[in-house]
């Protein structure tokens, strides 16, 4: 690492003011941060020191992604061959085959994210946002497996510009980039987003069945995975989305550091919960998923994912606790609620999300605006007070 400081010392002079690359000063100065700690500091005003930054806190969120990203590497593999007759990978093997279908696509989602981040940066002349870290790894972690390659770029670039760069980039965003970029991709490419082939790799061509638990249901057909099954993993679905076990793990992390809401957390079940409940309650012979058991919603599907990863992104998210928990209660209801009535769209997370991402704002605004009325009414009686 000395050496790359060193190379890196030695080049600088060229992308700082009046250098022969100033211009490219902020693709320069993002790569540098990112591999190292800053070494400049506040001279002047009022400052807070704290030991973590933007970079640091989009790190975290990586690093709580990655159980659910290597479980679904070995999972991928598992559900292609477990259906094959006769077949007995080796944990590896599953593994492997898993990450040679997986890490082509973020690569894909980091090279084309990342390059148009770093054009807007040298445009505007600011410095790079590190707030794509995340949202490079969460599309591929959302996507069908054998999503072709350029149908994941259009989706990218569709997400950065419209969904982020359109707003002034990051921190100034509504939606959620990696669900705008998933939206995109399912109202312009549906075949590869929908169906029974597309969740299992090579499902087309070896005939293997890719049926997920909420598709099986949406088809009136009884489902074969257990409550065991669906907690830990094993079915088909995104690579992000089938276990529940390691994204508890990854919600862990998030809560334990501070990164992410318990509120937004704990009302989203609440609010899933309860409409499942609902819809039990009232039941339907037409349609299964009335009958679905409702603890059972929130093990499948990308419900979990959602709800701990995309629906606490703090930019997009309500920012006052109390909208907090609106907020959450909110998207975990219209989840469970678009996922059960529309039968053309059983996974309805990624819609109701979107939809409070949109609705943030105006919570919190009533909210504040509450708390304002509240508290010039307890001034009422004091100011009366004063003038007898």
């Amino acid at each position: 690492m000395k050496f790359l400081r060193k190379k890196l010392d030695k080049v600088k002079p060229l992308f700082e003011k009046g250098g022969k690359y100033e211009k490219y000063a902020p693709a320069f100065f993002g790569i540098d941060t990112f591999l190292f700690t800053p070494n400049h500091t506040t001279k002047k005003g009022a400052h807070i020191r704290d030991g973590i930054d933007l970079k640091r806190l989009m790190i975290v969120v990586v690093i709580a992604l990655l159980p659910a990203l290597f479980f679904g590497m070995w999972n991928v593999g598992y559900q292609h061959f477990h259906q094959i007759e006769g077949s007995d990978m080796s944990f590896m093997h599953l593994f492997g085959y898993g990450a040679i279908k997986m890490i082509p696509m973020i690569i894909v989602s980091y090279a084309v994210g990342l390059g148009i981040e770093f054009a807007f940066a040298i445009f505007r002349g600011h410095e790079v946002n590190e707030g794509y870290l995340v949202t490079g790894l969460l599309i591929p972690m959302i996507m069908p497996i054998d999503m072709p390659l350029w149908m994941l770029a259009v989706a990218v670039v569709f997400a950065v510009i419209i969904g982020k760069e359109a707003f002034g980039g990051t921190g100034m965003n509504i939606l959620n980039p990696a669900l705008v970029a998933r939206a995109f991709a399912l109202f312009s490419y549906t075949s590869h987003m929908s169906g029974d082939k597309v969740w299992v790799a090579n499902a087309a061509v070896d005939g293997l069945s890719g049926e997920t638990t909420l598709g099986t249901l949406a088809l009136g057909h009884p489902v074969q995975t257990s409550v065991f099954d669906m907690f830990m993993g094993y079915m088909p679905g995104s690579v992000g989305e089938t276990s529940v076990l390691m994204i508890l793990i990854g919600a862990a992390i998030l809560l334990f550091t501070g990164v992410a809401s318990w509120r937004i957390m704990l009302s989203s079940v609440i609010g899933g919960s309860l409409m499942g409940l609902l819809f039990n309650t009232i039941g339907s012979d037409t349609n299964a998923l009335f009958n679905f058991p409702w603890y059972q919603h929130l093990l499948v599907g990308g419900f979990a994912f959602g709800m701990v990863f995309m629906l606490t992104d703090p930019v997009s998210s309500a920012q006052t606790n109390k909208g907090k928990w609106i907020y959450g209660f909110m998207a975990g209801a219209l989840a469970i609620m678009i996922r059960v009535v529309n039968p053309t769209l059983p996974e309805g997370v990624m819609m109701a999300i979107l939809l409070m991402n949109v609705f943030a704002p105006l919570i919190d605004h009533f909210v504040v605006q509450a708390n304002i009325k509240r508290r010039q009414k307890r001034l009422i009686p004091i100011s009366r007070e004063k003038k007898q």
